[in-house]
This record gives structure tokens, C-alpha cells and sequence, in this order.
């Protein structure tokens, strides 16, 4: 597994500002976190979801290739701090 973090640069208060992505060995996501400027987030799992979050059906870019868009800033995290917002976020709204 690879675990990311994509923080994305915008003004709308409406769309998640850091996404937060399980990824299988070939790139699909398997669970991810939206998460908004206020601290709530979304989540998405190959079972359940919650508010827009969904799972992409297509293996992620590569890291470079996102990067390369200037509203987004990727990088790799650890399985580690992947859980630990997973566990703090899935079930807070704050």
C-alpha cells in the first residue's frame, strides 16, 4: 500500500483543501479522507461514503504528474500518519 496526502490550493469553502488517499499496489484508491478547512471530513471506502467523497474507479497519477498542476501539492505519507487522520477524522465533525 502507499498512503498520500494532496493538499489543494483554492478559495471555495465548499471543496476540501487536503485529500487523503489509501492507495493497492497498482494505484487504486481504497479509503479516503476529504477534508474541509474547517477540520470535518468526508470519507470514502470500497463500502461506504459520506458527503462527495468517492473513490476513484482509475489508478491515481503518479505524484510528479500531479504535481505539475499548480493547485495541487502531493506527497508521500506513512501508513502511520495516514491512520492517525483516519481514525481522528472519520468520526469528528470538528
Amino acid at each position: 500500500m502507499k498512503y498520500i496526502r494532496v493538499k489543494w490550493k483554492h478559495s471555495n469553502p465548499d471543496e476540501p483543501v487536503y485529500l487523503f488517499s489509501e492507495l493497492s499496489p497498482n494505484g487504486v484508491e481504497m479509503r479516503k479522507l476529504e477534508c474541509f478547512r474547517n477540520g470535518f471530513c468526508d470519507f470514502a471506502t470500497t463500502d461506504a461514503s459520506t458527503g462527495n467523497a468517492k473513490l476513484s474507479t482509475q489508478p491515481l497519477p503518479p505524484l510528479d504528474k500531479i504535481a505539475k498542476d499548480p493547485e495541487f501539492e502531493p506527497v508521500e505519507i506513512t501508513k502511520e500518519e495516514f491512520e492517525d487522520v483516519w481514525k481522528k477524522r472519520r468520526y469528528t465533525s470538528h
